[in-house]
């Protein structure tokens, strides 16, 4: 007997199949199924259930069902960096052609399509109102170093939630999460000491190193777990190394998520080495599931720095980040005053007033979902390529790492994509050792519509290959 459900079942399967809905796109609404279909409620979500049990939607709360992404399909990266005797830094000026841009999550930067999304005009109007409440000469006084502390003690309920008790007094406002790394190698380095990082990691930080005049040692990293901590402690035992920064929670370029078990071993490390370490935490409330508990939550010997902001998770252009600095954080305060003075009380206060409503909490909520969806259609529409690439399928974070063919030469494609306006971010940005020129970091912070679509269907004719 051929049930009804089934018949449905098949025809979405079919439709599947033929790219009716591409990957990440939304499935007719269930009401929508039941009139087109004439079946009942309770038909339409068997034949829907029996689909995401076998892993081919999924259903997303509030939104509906959804094509689902299948791993299994994607080849991972497989790029490994070598471990070399630490160096001084030197960041390609590509990078500075970049950020001049404002490319660096962004194909098309000069597209700035699409309204303001809802939760960012109630963040603008939020800190509008806390601009309107400053009363007398407030305006004539700095704010304290550490910060407002309404907007403190939202940061420590928020990271209360997330598996981590921090007072707000051991947390310190800064002018991003850039800013809260600068004062942590401030504060635990000195001219010429060695930092490990990850490779590929965060070219943000080879910018500091190169200002600190800080020695680099670059340690291995999988598109997957992170950091490799065997290949850390080989490093370890070779060099005398000050500090190491790593970011367990979604590391870019390639959204890396760090077990528990690795966790537990770096901060054995760092005591057994007399190690700082400095968290990078800025993508851990991009999760597209629960947000991961910070390697800080495990720190039982204040050798944890953690470092974050909001510039990912809610606006780049806020500008405000915090930093919790363990053992050091007392000199991270003199360097507060030092490097900044301090930060903007009527932001600060607008940004804890949208906390306290639920208003960021409902913010993640919604852009979860947004993330999720558009990196499924951007890991769809690379599978589609014909250059043989592996990807990354980060679990969190704003980008995949791409790892084409040997031949392929990103580095040297920048120039050629950027004469049809497609800016790419190069592998070798994220590494100070010239390594990854077959790979590229893309991102999918902003929406897929036709015209950043189009750019990136073009990008494989746009390669260099040598």
């Amino acid at each position: 007997m051929d049930y009804r459900y089934r018949q449905l079942e098949s025809w979405l399967l079919q439709g599947i199949e033929e790219q009716r809905w591409r990957l990440g796109e939304r499935l007719p609404s269930i009401r929508t199924l039941c009139q087109e279909h004439g079946l009942s409620k309770a038909t339409v979500q068997h034949a829907l259930q029996r689909l995401e049990a076998q892993g081919l939607v999924e259903a997303r709360p509030k939104s509906g069902y959804f094509v689902a992404l299948q791993p299994i399909a994607v080849k991972k990266p497989l790029s490994r960096s070598r471990i070399e005797a630490p160096r001084p830094v030197s960041v390609n000026d590509l990078l500075l052609d970049i950020m001049g841009r404002s490319a660096a999550f962004d194909l098309l930067p000069d597209l700035h399509a699409g309204d303001l999304p809802l939760s960012i005009v109630a963040l603008n109007r939020a800190i509008g109102r806390a601009l309107r409440r400053q009363k007398g000469d407030d305006y004539q006084y700095y704010d304290a170093p550490a910060g407002d502390m309404g907007l403190r003690e939202q940061l420590s309920l928020h990271s209360a939630r997330r598996g981590w008790a921090v007072s707000p007094d051991q947390l310190c406002v800064t002018s991003g999460c850039q800013h809260a790394l600068f004062l942590a190698l401030m504060a635990c380095c000195e001219r010429g000491d060695v930092v490990a990082v990850e490779s590929p990691g965060f070219y943000g930080v080879l910018q500091l190193l190169e200002q600190l005049d800080l020695r680099v040692v670059e340690v291995p990293t999988s598109a997957e777990t992170g950091m490799d901590i065997e290949a850390l402690e080989e490093v370890l035992e070779r060099w005398k190394v000050k500090a190491c920064i790593v970011s367990p929670a979604f590391a870019t370029p390639g959204g890396a998520l760090m077990p528990s078990e690795s966790k537990s071993r770096l901060l054995a490390l760092a005591e057994r080495h007399d190690l700082a370490i400095i968290e990078d935490d800025i993508y851990a409330d991009t999760a597209l599931g629960s947000a991961p508990d910070p390697l800080k939550a495990m720190d039982r010997n204040d050798r944890v720095i953690l470092c974050s902001s909001f510039s990912k998770s809610l606006s780049r252009d806020l500008r405000l980040g915090w930093v919790s600095g363990a053992r050091w954080h007392d000199r991270i305060l003199r360097l507060k005053l030092v490097t900044q003075l301090a930060s903007s009380r009527y932001l600060q206060q607008g940004v804890a007033d949208y906390m306290a409503d639920g208003s960021f909490t409902a913010h993640l909520r919604r852009q979860r979902n947004d993330l999720r969806e558009r990196r499924d259609r951007l890991i769809a529409s690379l599978q589609a390529w014909s250059t043989g690439l592996r990807v990354s399928v980060p679990l969190g974070g704003l980008a995949v790492w791409v790892e084409l063919p040997p031949s392929f030469d990103t580095l040297a494609s920048y120039p050629k994509a950027l004469e049809e306006g497609v800016v790419i971010t190069p592998g070798p940005l994220f590494s100070v050792s010239g390594q990854f020129r077959n790979c590229l970091r893309i991102s999918y912070a902003h929406p897929w519509d036709a015209r950043r679509t189009a750019a990136l269907n073009r990008l494989p004719e746009l390669f260099v290959q040598v």
